[in-house]
Formats: structure tokens, sequence, C-alpha cells
């Protein structure tokens, strides 16, 4: 076993790679601030000389715990080091007079948030439906991958989960595995309205 091995990183000199951090730059200028040698970092972070020098030249990246010790010696924040890689994560608005919807007979449904294209594995989707009195969805009567939670917010409704019923008032809400068939019926004499959040997403998908 090399030494590079033994500090918890691969040889990258018989496999050169690229690394994706370029914070050795960092280490080294707070290192040289300090007035601090590559060897004693190297004895107080408990790694070789070799690995620290490398690491500031970026041509390895270290293992997390290798980079906690010398942000610890250094006496570094880890936000420092991170701060150029932050990315700007969008903010997705739907108004409330532009919700795209979908009609499954009588029954309405209004998409308030929009499903994830990148991250598909962690997407989910969720909706206003909107039952008429004497009405229930149809759509999941046979089942579905997946999970749901609902949350009434007006109205009486009769959530059918396979071969229970739940009855459920506003303010009630809901949350079951989709595998089974289940099916929400309005019991009420108003219009039922309702939020519901399914993953993955089973409507509004392109």
């Amino acid at each position: 076993m090399t030494p590079l091995q033994n500090d918890g990183i691969q040889d990258n000199s018989l496999h050169p790679k690229k690394v994706p951090y370029h914070f050795g730059e960092k280490l080294r200028q707070v290192r040289e601030h300090k007035g601090f040698t590559l060897k004693v970092v190297a004895q107080q972070a408990g790694v070789s000389e070799s690995l620290v020098s490398q690491i500031e030249r970026n041509h390895v990246s270290p293992a997390i715990d290798t980079l906690l010790a010398l942000a610890d010696v250094l006496d570094i924040n880890l936000e420092f080091l991170f701060e150029e890689y932050r990315k700007e994560r969008p903010v997705k608005i739907i108004r409330s007079g532009e919700r795209p919807t979908l009609n499954e007979e009588e029954i309405i449904y209004e998409e308030i948030s929009k499903p994830d294209d990148v991250d598909k594995q962690n997407s989910f989707e969720s909706y206003m439906v909107r039952i008429p009195a004497n009405s229930h969805t149809h759509r999941g009567s046979y089942g579905h991958i997946g999970k749901e939670m609902g949350y009434i917010l007006h109205g009486k409704a009769k959530l059918t989960y396979e071969n229970k019923e739940y009855i459920l008032e506003e303010g009630d809400s809901a949350t079951f595995s989709s595998g089974v068939p289940h099916t929400l019926e309005n019991i009420g004499e108003d219009e039922l309205k309702a939020i519901w959040i399914v993953t993955p997403p089973q409507r509004f998908v392109n």
C-alpha cells in the first residue's frame, strides 16, 4: 500500500483524474500566511507531507476527513473553501391564474408545483384537485408505483384504500403507498378541494 493510499485517497499518479474542486491555492495561501511549513501542517493533520503538497497543487482530491483535518489545523472555515462552488438553485413560480390544468371527466387538477426534470429520482408533483359532489377519482383505482400525501382544504371526502374506507374532513391529511387501488370521493354537499402530492410524478409529466 502506497503512502497516498494510507492517507485515504487513490494514487492518481497511475490514473490521472480531473480534480473537481480547486481549493489547494486557498490552503497554501492560509498556510503561508500563518507561517506554517508543510511538515508542521502534515504532522498536526496526521497525514504525509507529500499529500499536503499534492493537495495544495490540486494534483489530488483529498478524502473528506483529510480535508476537515487540514481545515482544523489551519483554522479555516469550510464555507471559505467552497464559496465559489455554490450553485444558484432556481425558484419555480406558478401564478394563481396561470396554473396548468387537467380534466378527468368532471374532476379538475390544477398544478401547483412542477416536477424536477433533472433530479427525477427524487422528483414529485403537487396539485389541487377539485371534485364535485357525488364524484370520485378514477386513475388510482388500479394502483401505481409511488407514494402520496393529501390534505383536505374544503369539504368532506372518503378515501377508499384497498378494502378500507377513511373519512377525511377539512384540515385532515392522509399519507399512503400508491401501490394498491385507491380513490378519493366527495361525500359532502360542496365541491371538495384538496392538495395532493405524488412521487414519482404521474399526471403533470412531459
